[in-house]
């Protein structure tokens, strides 16, 4: 047979197992690697799914203990896993307590949050301002609310300002809040009432086109 022959069958088989003997463990190893990487996210991702059916679960439980005035409910609120569904239940708790006359308590329980989430944080700010300013704090509140720039948060800002004394500094703000507020907007009245308290005068809003 000449060199450049075809190769029979019985040689392409010889060629075959040679290269199996040489090569098999290596590819069997890859093909069992590859198979565990994939059963590893697989497993991951089911793993993140159960998590955040836990998570959420648990959060709907100090929901119903906070509506149910549960006296666990604060205790259910803190156990819950640093986070959003925590920072959230902590605001119902908060609420909650507020509504139960227990202003120190819903202090404590907005001052023990911390979100990351920039939005979140300016909320939580303002609502525990409101309840400084009650709580005879305004010098405290008017640092949380320094840097507001939504109606509502300058409102709060004028309010401390208010009660601080301060009621040029809260005309000026009570007015910046009513530039922010829409026109149709109920709580509007309330506004003006107010930067009329601190010796302002509203100004009628444009109509709009």
């Amino acid at each position: 047979m000449a060199l450049d022959d075809p190769l029979d069958e019985h040689e392409q088989s010889e060629q075959v197992l040679e290269w199996l003997r040489r090569n098999g463990a290596g590819l069997i190893g890859g093909i069992v690697l590859g198979l565990a990487a994939i059963g590893g996210w697989k497993w991951w991702q089911q793993h993140q799914v159960n998590q955040q059916s836990a998570a959420a679960a648990h959060y709907q439980q100090a929901l119903d203990a906070i509506a149910a005035g549960d006296a666990q409910a604060a205790s259910k609120v803190k156990s819950l896993q640093a986070g959003l569904y925590r920072t959230l239940a902590s605001l119902e708790l908060a609420k909650a307590q507020v509504a139960l006359n227990q202003r120190d308590a819903a202090i404590a329980t907005l001052r023990a949050l911390k979100p990351a989430e920039p939005a979140i944080a300016a909320i939580v700010n303002e609502r525990l301002a409101r309840l400084l300013i009650d709580a005879k704090q305004a010098d405290a509140a008017l640092k949380l609310v320094a840097a507001a720039n939504t109606s509502s948060a300058l409102e709060v800002r004028g309010d401390a300002q208010f009660a601080l004394g301060q009621r040029e500094e809260a005309r000026r703000t009570y007015q910046q809040a009513l530039t922010k507020l829409d026109v149709a907007s109920p709580h509007r009245r309330l506004l003006e009432l107010k930067l009329t308290e601190v010796g302002g005068t509203p100004t009628k809003p444009e109509a709009q086109s």
